[in-house]
């Protein structure tokens, strides 16, 4: 217990000897003196109550003693004529006191285990800790030691003077008196190594090393490297006692390298920092004021500040230490604030970071090796994860990346973009390995690294947002990596798709225009370009959303292989047509798919056609559309739109006799002209081009704005048709049910009839689109042949070409919102026909096609669909039943989307759909089929919404059962993906039917 007395004694000893001192602010000259004089004789009249204090009070003799045994082990106590000195020695005593005593009290501490049962569970403080009242007493002590014994004694330039940060610091650096031993530099000497003799305590280090770190680190610098011979220390020098040996001087250099290693890098950062820096000397102000500017440097302190600051860059996560450092200064921290967001938006600061960490070090061995060492933490920032200051950091290391890639463009590929793309780089890699060399199902990329992958890729390239060729040129070799995981994450919700759009994006339009249509034909896999993608390899779901690189299991069937094969090229031109979407405003897709059609051919064929109908004076409609689109092209070629090649204007030679036929015989001067101009440009190879073909390319199609031909053969622009569509509009919405007048005569539309069955895909699209765009436009002239016009549609729909298929497929569905009761009834009676009901063959393929038309002339008709729902519930029921599993798959997915769209007419058929659901999820056999049966659960849940607990009522139990039959045993991914999404949807109604939204109302009430 007497241990315990001791320590706070030593706590009210230091407390005695730091009576406040009183400074009066704004002083003159006499004043200050006076000032000065008064501290003096506190400090005295201070040491003498000490001193009196341990000779007349029994409580102190257990620490006199200890004192006095500090004393005399310490050889550089000694007592001085100088107050300042001998005040900050006693401070110095009483501190090594202090911690001798909380390491003895340690060292006897041995608390009972507590019991766990009782709320005093917790375990027993130490007895070494100290009070906040204490250690506010031993801060003030450390002040004095800083402020008497340590900073008067730095040379200029050498840390912060004490005048520039308080008053009583300006008044400090008057009341040290250098007439008196010891000299400046033994107690710069003394000061530092006891203050790191009583830091070696962790909580006194804490207490010191928190607050005068910078000084200390001063202190060591000075006395450790500071040479013998400077400017600033030429009046020093005037005996051999003032310097130090050099067993002391190393002793400061070994403790100076122990106190960086020891302290939180960051604050090491900034201190050296401070220490290194500093404004050149400016013209000096009134004494004691803090409006004066810094003293600059020495050169041997600049030069040893950036020698250490290299090697804390150099340590393991130095450049992360180095980071916050320098930007902790601007407000972030474990503060945060107003100050961190100020920090966020200043990019200027991050940009100098990253170019301090771009460049190499004199220290460093070689640049390789600087390179070696610092880009590895250069991707680590990345990936911090702190949002208060992610943002600096990944700013950082993206102006960092960029900027070495700059410089060192072949040592970034290997220190920087190798490690960065490794992940992919093993999908495009032959020499991973075969599929039979590789395990079935086995993980070479993991979820969690590809995931990484991608959101650096992000953050590098597009948030970075620096195009230069060797960033482009890393992003080519992976590009059909990211293409192909973006493939993948369309098919079901993940966070990877918007990062790999826009990866994609960002590279089709950083890069070269050629290129960028050569990277695209290369996703489509044009003109035999090759999959870079490892053909053993696939992408599977990972748990958080994400993905997995794995290896694909082999497929025996030959069928089942064609028919993935197949259906995931399809799925990749979709993929890549969304993609091209999104580039509509640069014209890269409208040039791109100038260049994959078979231009030259279909021109050829096209100028052919319009010739012989010249020679036999049959100019239609058709003819002139083809026309027009045809030379359209040609013009767009001339004008730019592709880059031509000398073999190009080879193959546009046989162009030239069909161009001087037109051009002489065709009865539109326009056609004329343009005509004659191609072909001088095409015999020119381009070098005649006038402004009638550049008018023409900038209205090719694909284009923004088009260019048409009319009925009569007459150019016309789109703003004219576009008043006259809406010329058309207003006539229609006037007499709704209505034909319009005919603008078109009989003679043409016996044209498109005969157009429709011509052999030559080209024109036959032509002209079923213009018929159904008659069609839609309710023209009279039309609208008489409908019979003429099904019968048409219904022979197209057999077409293998899926521009004509899907053509006949467009104009059924106008039909049928057109002339619903009419033309309804007699595409059920198609899509009922099959062989086992007696009816005439027709193909599985074409009665999902003739499917597709219901559903859109079900769209069509709106609200009018309920009045024809049991014949289309009827139909889908029946298509139910099929033997083609496809077919049965089809129906199913058809009876979902009615369902959707039915709604509240659903009420009577109920029963009905939930009988035929519930018997094919659980007798089926076929995976897609039953996939289809759950999702029509999930669409009808989702159309009816709140809803639904009122129409589905008396089958609601019935389908929850289902859907969890689903889940506990269906053993396919995809219906147990299914069923979740139905459960969801039913736990959001259900919620919302338990727990109505709350809603907030003030009434306001009038009183009579």
């Amino acid at each position: 217990m007497a241990q315990l007395v001791q320590l706070g004694v030593v706590v009210d000893a230091l407390q005695l000897l730091l009576k406040p001192v009183e400074l009066s602010p704004s002083l003159s000259s006499s004043d200050q003196t006076k000032q000065r004089g008064k501290v003096l004789e506190t400090l005295r009249s201070n040491l003498s109550a000490l001193e009196g204090r341990f000779q007349n009070n029994p409580e102190y003799g257990d620490l006199g003693h200890l004192r006095d045994s500090i004393k005399s082990q310490a050889s550089w106590y000694a007592v001085s004529d100088d107050v300042t000195w001998n005040f900050t020695s006693d401070i110095l005593i009483l501190l090594l006191c202090l911690k001798r005593c909380m390491i003895e009290v340690a060292a006897s501490f041995n608390p009972q285990a507590a019991n766990p049962r009782t709320p005093e569970a917790a375990p027993a403080l130490s007895p070494d800790t100290l009070s906040i009242s204490q250690q506010k007493n031993v801060q003030s002590a450390l002040q004095f030691v800083v402020t008497l014994g340590l900073c008067p004694c730095l040379l200029p330039g050498v840390g912060i003077p004490l005048k520039h940060r308080s008053e009583f610091g300006a008044v400090a650096e008057t009341l040290v008196s250098w007439d008196h031993p010891p000299s400046r530099v033994r107690r710069l000497y003394v000061s530092c190594i006891v203050l790191l003799d009583i830091a070696s305590h962790s909580i006194l280090g804490s207490l010191i090393l928190t607050r005068h770190l910078g000084d200390i680190i001063a202190g060591l610098c000075q006395l450790g490297y500071c040479p013998a011979k400077t400017k600033g220390t030429q009046t020093l020098q005037n005996d051999s006692a003032q310097l130090l040996t050099e067993e002391e001087q190393s002793r400061c250099r070994d403790a100076l390298k122990s106190l960086l290693d020891r302290v939180y890098q960051p604050n090491v950062i900034k201190e050296l920092l401070i220490l290194q820096g500093g404004l050149k000397q400016g013209r000096p102000s009134a004494p004691g004021s803090v409006s004066q500017p810094l003293v600059q440097a020495p050169c041997w302190l600049r030069r040893l500040c950036g020698q250490l600051l290299s090697e804390r860059l150099l340590k393991e996560n130095g450049v992360k230490a180095v980071v916050q450092g320098i930007l902790e200064g601007a407000g972030v921290g474990a503060a945060g604030g107003q100050g961190a967001e100020t920090a966020v938006a200043d990019w200027r600061k991050c940009d100098t970071v990253a170019r301090i960490l771009a460049s190499c070090p004199q220290q460093s061995l070689s640049v390789e090796e600087y390179y070696r060492q610092v880009c590895p933490q250069v991707l680590d920032l990345l990936h911090i994860t702190d949002k208060l200051t992610a943002r600096q950091f990944q700013r950082v290391s993206c102006s960092t990346f960029l900027a070495m890639v700059k410089e060192q463009p072949k040592l970034a590929e290997k220190y920087l973009f190798k490690p960065l793309l490794t992940p992919l780089l093993k999908c495009v890699d032959a020499s991973v390995g075969t599929q039979e060399e590789l395990h079935p199902g086995a993980v070479i990329v993991d979820e969690a690294t590809l995931t990484q992958c991608i959101e650096d890729l992000y953050k590098i390239y597009v948030v970075g947002n620096e195009p230069n060729i060797p960033l482009i040129s890393s992003l080519q070799s992976v590009l059909q990596a990211v293409f192909a995981l973006y493939c993948f994450t369309k098919h079901s919700v993940s966070h990877l798709r918007s990062l790999c759009q826009e990866i994609v994006l960002w590279y089709l339009q950083k890069c070269e225009h050629t290129e960028a249509i050569t990277a695209l034909k290369q996703l489509a896999r044009l003109n035999g370009s090759v999959s870079k993608f490892h053909p053993a390899f696939q992408f599977c779901p990972g748990s958080d959303g994400g993905a997995v690189i794995t290896v694909k299991s082999t497929i025996s069937e030959e069928d089942e292989a064609l028919y993935q094969k197949v259906s995931s090229e399809q799925w990749r031109i979709e993929c890549l047509v969304d993609l091209l979407s999104n580039l509509r405003e640069s014209g890269l897709s409208g040039d791109f798919f100038i260049s994959c059609l078979k231009v030259i051919e279909f021109i050829a064929a096209t100028l052919q056609r319009a010739c012989v109908c010249l020679a036999h004076n049959t100019q239609g409609t058709v003819e002139t559309q083809t026309l027009s689109m045809g030379m359209g092209l040609v013009a767009a070629m001339l004008g730019g739109a592709v880059q031509l090649t000398p073999e190009d204007y080879t193959a546009l030679q046989e162009l030239l006799p069909m161009l001087e036929d037109i051009s002489a015989r065709h009865p539109d001067p326009v056609i004329q002209e343009l005509a004659s101009d191609l072909r001088i440009s095409i015999a020119t190879h381009g070098a005649f081009c006038t402004d009638t073909i550049t008018s023409a390319a900038h209205n090719a199609p694909g284009r923004t704005s088009k260019v048409t031909a009319g009925s009569e053969g007459t150019w016309s622009s789109s703003g004219e048709k576009a008043d006259e569509r809406k010329t058309c509009a207003e006539k229609r919405s006037a007499d709704p049910g209505g034909a319009l007048p005919s603008n078109i005569t009989s003679e043409q539309v016996q044209e498109l009839l005969v157009s429709a069955v011509d052999p030559q895909v080209p024109v036959r699209t032509a002209a079923l689109r213009t018929l159904v765009h008659f069609l839609k436009q309710r023209e009279s002239e039309i609208l008489t042949h409908q019979e003429k016009i099904l019968s048409l549609f219904l022979e197209n729909l057999e077409h293998e070409d899926s521009f004509v298929y899907l053509a006949a497929i467009q104009g059924l569905a106008v039909l049928t919102d057109v002339f619903p009761q009419r033309i309804l009834p007699r595409l059920l009676q198609e899509y009922r026909e099959s062989p086992q009901t007696g009816g005439k063959k027709i193909s599985s393929e074409s009665r999902m096609k003739m499917g597709e038309v219901l559903m859109r002339g079900t769209r069509a008709l709106g609200d009018l669909a309920s009045h024809y729902r049991d014949p289309l519930i009827h139909a889908f029921l029946q298509g139910v039943r099929d033997p083609d599993n496809m077919l049965r798959a089809s129906s199913l997915s058809n009876l979902g989307e009615l369902c959707q769209r039915l709604r509240f007419a659903l009420g009577p058929v109920v029963h009905e759909i939930s009988s035929c659901l519930i018997a094919v999820v659980k007798t089926e056999t076929d995976v897609e089929v039953r996939r289809a049966a759950v999702h029509v659960v999930t669409l009808l849940l989702r159309g009816l919404s709140k809803k639904a607990t009122e129409v589905l009522a008396d089958v609601l139990r019935n389908l929850y059962r289902l859907l969890k039959f689903v889940v506990q045993t269906d053993r396919d991914e995809v219906c147990v993906l299914h069923a979740q999404l139905a459960l969801e949807e039913l736990d959001d109604i259900m919620r919302q039917l338990l727990f109505p939204q709350q809603k907030l109302e003030k009434k306001i009430t009038v009183l009579p």
